[in-house]
């Protein structure tokens, strides 16, 4: 398997995952660098323009360009409302965008219990309706039971390659 790298700077490298069969690789090839998770943050609490992410995330704007850019290519958003002269006026999340809400609570909730400052963590989410916070996300059985990591195998699905057969199996 070749893995394409390429000089970005004299001081960064860019990996290409691509080409790996491995789920977390290839989701990090669509969404793993650190603006391209604040932007979908910041979609989920109701960001929509340009403006908006740029605002609350004091982004370079030729940064939120690029990442905005990808994450349509990736199907990530789509582009809502468009001016005349073709100016994006809005993204939306797309479906497989909103698959991502449990990834981004999940990194918000580890980091209220591991990384919070000392007046606590800086919001909350709560269930609309009754306006208590969400439970921790966890792990769980097809059953519905909690479920702890060595409580989970690990195991060949049917796009292994070779190579994960061998690791799996040894």
């Amino acid at each position: 398997m070749q893995v394409n790298v390429y000089r970005k700077d004299s001081h960064m490298r860019r990996t290409s995952f691509a080409s790996m069969t491995c789920s977390v690789a290839r989701s990090l090839e669509l969404f793993g660098d650190w603006w391209t998770l604040l932007i979908i943050r910041e979609a989920f609490f109701g960001s929509r323009k340009f403006g908006e992410f740029h605002e609350h995330l004091g982004i370079a704007t030729n940064t939120l360009s690029d990442r905005l850019a990808r994450l349509v290519e990736g199907g990530i958003f789509r582009i809502g409302d468009q001016a005349p002269n073709g100016r994006v006026l809005e993204y939306r999340l797309t479906d497989k965008g909103k698959d991502l809400y449990p990834i981004i609570v999940a990194m918000m909730q580890w980091g209220d219990k591991h990384t919070v400052g000392p007046d606590g963590p800086p919001i909350r989410l709560v269930e609309k309706a009754t306006g208590e916070e969400i439970a921790p996300i966890q792990i769980r059985s097809a059953s519905g039971k909690a479920l702890q990591p060595r409580e989970v195998a690990v195991v060949e699905g049917p796009g292994a390659s070779a190579e994960d057969k061998l690791r799996l199996r040894g």
